[in-house]
C-alpha cells in the first residue's frame, strides 16, 4: 500500500553524506557537442540505467507519459527546462522537462513529447532532431515516463503557456553532466525511506531547484554519456 507524502520544502531535507564524493568523472567534454550526441544514440555503449522506479506513494492507476529533453547547441550546449505554474495538480512549481501524458492519437512517446511540448513552450516539433530515447522512468505517482532526446539549434521563439509553465530557462549541459552538482537526499516517512537527486543551479540571481522525477532522469543521462 502506497503512503501520501507530506508536504515538503525538498531544500530542506538533508543531503545523503558522501553521496556526491562517488569518484565520478563528469561526462567527456566530446560526448557533449552535436556530433558526440549523435554518435552516443546511433551507436551507444554498454551501459545501466542507475535510477527505474520511485517508490510509490499515490494510489493512481498508471499512466504513459512522455517528455522531451532539448539540447539546445549554442557553441556551449544547454539543456531547456521549464518551471511549472503553481495552481496545477501534480508536481506545481516544480523544474520539469515539456512533455506529458500520451494521448489516443500520439502514434507513440515520441509524438507525444513533441505534441506536449509544442503546447506548452511553442518549440514547433520541425525544430526537433530526435536523437532516441532514455530508458523508461516510473515516477512516485505512477507515471511511466518515456524521456526523448532531441537538439534544437538557437534561434528559436518560446510561446509558453501561462496555464501550465511559469518560466523557460536553459542550463547548460556540462553542468548537469557533472556528478559534482549531483546531491542525494533522502526522507523517512511513516517506516518508508524515500531518496532523489537534487542538482541545484544558480541562475544569475534565482536557484532553479532541479530535483526528484526530473534530476533522476537526468541522472541516468548522465550514465550513458559518461559510459
Amino acid at each position: 500500500m502506497s503512503q501520501t507524502l507530506p508536504v515538503f520544502d525538498p531544500r530542506l531535507i538533508p543531503v545523503v553524506p558522501g553521496a556526491s564524493r562517488e569518484n565520478l568523472l563528469p561526462a567527456r567534454a566530446d560526448h557533449l557537442t552535436e556530433q558526440g550526441l549523435r554518435e552516443r544514440f546511433s551507436r551507444p555503449p554498454a551501459w545501466t540505467p542507475e535510477l527505474w522506479r520511485e517508490v510509490k506513494f499515490a494510489d493512481r492507476a498508471p499512466a504513459q507519459a512522455a517528455v522531451l529533453l532539448p539540447l539546445v547547441m549554442h557553441a556551449r550546449p544547454t539543456l531547456l527546462l521549464t518551471q511549472r505554474t503553481a495552481h496545477l495538480s501534480t508536481h506545481s512549481g516544480q523544474i520539469a522537462f515539456p512533455g506529458g501524458k500520451l494521448d489516443a492519437t500520439d502514434a507513440d512517446a515520441t509524438a507525444a513529447a513533441l505534441r506536449e511540448t509544442f503546447e506548452e513552450i511553442g518549440l514547433p516539433p520541425d525544430r526537433v532532431e530526435v536523437l532516441g530515447s532514455l530508458p523508461v522512468y516510473v515516477t512516485g505517482t505512477s507515471y511511466i515516463v518515456t524521456p526523448v532526446v532531441g537538439l534544437v539549434q538557437p534561434g528559436f521563439t518560446l510561446k509558453p503557456n501561462p496555464h501550465e509553465v511559469d518560466d523557460v530557462f536553459e542550463v547548460p549541459l556540462d553542468f548537469l553532466m557533472n556528478p559534482a552538482h549531483h546531491r542525494r537526499h533522502a526522507l523517512e516517512w511513516e517506516g518508508v525511506v524515500r531518496e532523489w537527486y537534487s542538482m541545484p543551479y544558480q541562475d544569475g540571481e534565482q536557484e532553479r531547484f532541479i530535483w526528484g522525477a526530473t534530476a533522476g532522469m537526468l541522472r541516468n543521462f548522465y550514465r550513458l554519456l559518461s559510459a
